[in-house]
């Protein structure tokens, strides 16, 4: 057995993969099983795959069954020690997959490791370092838009792990369960990783790792889907995993910054969508609010609002995002 199952989800995603898989071929450390999820896709990618990489264990969904789900399929089939997630559009630099190995080798306590990925037109850009949870609930990948020199030179611990170039422990993933089905796509790796702080796991943000990402080449940078998808999500990620003695002193002002997020979204007429998923997070609220109650409870409450970032004013998450969107254009 391979000590990594290697998961690829892919939909229509052809245009990616021949650049994903050449850099697969020319990693250091070889003993993973590449694993690649297609989500109904219709543009040839299913055959092209079977034509020319016959070593890949492939998967076929008739439809989209989401980013989540088709991880899980893959995870469930496997049984290596450690399982990657890698977007199909990607390139991991050769030592990428050796890198995180390291790290995971090296501490039995963390559950997964991140990757310094690299937006891949802009390659001296961070897209992410790992990701961060405020205590407000509001998530965002770590170093976004900024340059690479900002990074950090050494493993760093960090909340949690990008799915889209993640290294993840088998052991975490058996303790505290997989994706959250229930999400399809967008913030799953955020939830992941929360239940795993719960649980005592820690993530180490891995900047050796590095990997190039073509940002939202699925969805759609700033799609009405990625919207709804990223609203509703937020209302669960928060109902799921905030800490309850926290939740109802941060209560008011977490969801008067999430009203300013919607007039700003009407402003910008990108309502729909936004408004679509806060409508539907919370017409789902009850089912979220009771998978709580399968949480792993190593750590307490006062733990785990601890490992959150400190709130920002609105003028910094502002001000954050714009600089994200300044330098990824």
């Amino acid at each position: 057995m391979s000590r990594v199952d290697l998961v690829i989800v892919n939909w229509n995603g052809l245009r990616h993969l021949p650049l994903c898989f050449d850099a697969l071929r020319a990693q250091t450390f070889t003993d993973f099983q590449l694993w690649l999820v297609d989500n109904g896709s219709t543009d040839g990618s299913v055959d092209w795959v079977r034509r020319r990489e016959p070593h890949v264990r492939l998967l076929v969904n008739p439809h989209n069954r989401g980013f989540a789900a088709a991880n899980n399929q893959a995870i469930r089939a496997g049984g290596a020690p450690y399982v990657a997630t890698l977007n199909n559009d990607t390139v991991p630099d050769p030592n990428w997959l050796a890198e995180l190995v390291r790290a995971l080798d090296a501490d039995p306590r963390l559950g997964a490791a991140a990757s310094l990925m690299l937006f891949a037109d802009r390659p001296d850009v961070i897209n992410s370092a790992g990701v961060a949870v405020d205590r407000l609930g509001i998530a965002w990948d770590r170093r976004g838009g900024q340059p690479v020199a900002k990074s950090e030179t050494a493993p760093t611990p960090v909340f949690g792990a990008c799915a889209g170039a993640a290294l993840y422990r088998r052991a975490m993933l058996d303790e505290v369960g997989l994706f959250d089905e229930d999400f399809f796509a967008y913030l799953e790796d955020v939830d992941l990783a929360w239940r795993a702080q719960w649980a005592g796991w820690t993530t180490a943000y891995v900047p050796a790792a590095r990997v190039l990402h073509c940002h939202s080449a699925t969805a759609g940078e700033g799609s009405p889907l990625k919207r709804r998808l990223l609203g509703r999500n937020k209302v669960w990620l928060i109902l799921k995993n905030y800490p309850l003695p926290y939740l109802w002193r941060y209560w008011p002002l977490m969801w008067g910054y999430d009203a300013a997020a919607v007039a700003r979204a009407l402003i910008m007429r990108q309502a729909a969508g936004v408004l679509a998923g806060r409508w539907e997070g919370w017409r789902n609220a009850a089912h979220a609010w009771r998978k709580r109650r399968a949480l792993l409870r190593r750590c307490s409450d006062r733990h785990i609002f601890d490992v959150l970032a400190p709130a920002q004013s609105p003028r910094a998450v502002m001000a954050r995002y714009q600089h994200l969107q300044a330098n990824t254009r």
